[in-house]
């Protein structure tokens, strides 16, 4: 493999551990600080509204500089406000700090995008960056389940200083391995913020955000939803994380596959159907102790399709603003998981049970497939329009 991919690959590894380890200590948190679960849910929220916040902002910043510095700075400040987050001493301040944990987030992976596609041999862009993800999927099958571990049978803490460890680690990487990079965008970012006039773009930001939304719902409550309802004692959990890290794993490198064999857009819509339907089985077959765990796995897969076609989807969409497309996507990505945890935190916190969380997951889903179908429509109209003109 690359060595600079790797270095992305690294740094993926950790910005998965960080977003995703949460949700497997959701209960350990809640009890440290004496709160409800739903309350906890707080937390992923605020990381995601730092990413939302962050992704834009700091990539316009890091533009006027190399982009194999603008991410290694990302990856510093990744590094110290995580292992921060080990030592926070309440509500409050772990929310501020997994706000800030997040800013680096979305400019990192839509740098880290971009630069992924141009390290790639022409027509194997898509591979490219599936490595780079890989990092996120690797994070779910081996770094979440070890910190779910830690921060049950340690202390929740423990979970985050093992993220600020794979962060130094992915600092040595960038540093050492990527080469010697252009600026991340020779356009102005006032220039490039003309991409926001465009209407598919528009519909792309709101499809990543409603049906990724989707996958969020489902796995922000997985703890409890294997524990409470499923019967499985506390431990099962960690297991639970390397069966959905391993199908994520798996999902990742078919949606690249499926991507170089179809469009990205057709890719997306088959996947979102997917996950509606996974989603809505699993709220029948959850209270089965083997079949949830079945569904898991197969859950992992189909909602990790979605990474690398979604990601292509875009930075076509920005042509001429790629980096700023891309990151755009993370911000997206990242309303999904703050609307998915919300959303379902709804019904769970009425008494509705945590399998109405896959209810709101596949509804999500659903809804991004009817937006995907306009996006299509959406191109078709242009399409006919350009042959219209130019046979006029």
């Amino acid at each position: 493999m690359n060595k600079a991919l790797l270095s992305l690959a690294i740094g993926g590894f950790g910005i998965g551990l960080t977003e995703f380890v949460i949700m497997g200590i959701l209960p350990d948190v809640a009890n440290a600080f004496h709160i409800s679960i739903p309350e906890a849910g707080h937390f992923i929220s605020a990381y995601a509204l730092g990413v939302v916040v962050g992704a834009p902002i700091l990539t316009g910043f890091g533009s006027k500089w190399p982009a194999n510095k603008v991410l290694l700075v990302l990856m510093l400040w990744f590094t110290v406000f995580n292992t921060l987050s080990a030592f926070a001493t309440g509500y409050n301040s772990f929310m501020a700090l997994r706000f800030l944990s997040g800013l680096p987030h979305g400019a990192f992976f839509g740098i880290g995008a971009v630069v992924a596609g141009k390290l790639s041999k022409k027509g194997k862009e898509a591979q490219g960056i599936a490595i780079m993800f890989s990092g996120l999927t690797f994070a779910n099958l081996l770094g979440v389940p070890l910190g779910t571990y830690l921060g049950k049978n340690l202390d929740w803490s423990m979970s985050f200083l093992l993220v600020g460890a794979v962060g130094v680690a992915a600092v040595l990487g960038v540093k050492f391995w990527m080469p010697l990079l252009e600026k991340s965008s020779e356009t102005k970012f006032l220039s490039e913020l003309k991409i926001f006039k465009r209407l598919e773009l528009w519909l792309i930001i709101l499809l990543t955000t409603i049906g990724t939304g989707g996958f969020f719902a489902w796995y922000s409550y997985i703890s409890p939803l294997i524990t409470e309802v499923a019967g499985h004692a506390e431990n099962v959990v960690a297991y639970a994380m390397i069966l959905a890290g391993l199908g994520m794993v798996i999902g990742n490198f078919v949606g690249a596959k499926l991507t170089e064999k179809f469009s990205p857009l057709h890719t997306v819509t088959l996947v979102l159907v997917c996950m509606a339907i996974s989603l809505s089985l699993n709220a029948y077959l959850a209270s089965d102790k083997i079949m949830v765990l079945v569904m898991t796995f197969i859950i992992g897969i189909v909602t990790f399709s979605i990474s690398t076609p979604i990601q292509m989807l875009i930075i076509k969409a920005s042509k001429g603003s790629e980096t700023l497309g891309s990151s755009l996507n993370q911000s997206a990505f990242n309303i999904g998981n703050a609307s998915g945890a919300y959303f379902a935190g709804l019904p769970i916190a009425m008494g509705y049970g945590y399998t109405s969380a896959d209810w709101v997951g596949a509804a999500m889903a659903g809804t991004g497939v009817l937006i995907a179908i306009g996006i299509l429509m959406l191109k078709k109209r242009q399409t006919k329009n350009v042959e219209k003109h130019s046979f006029s």
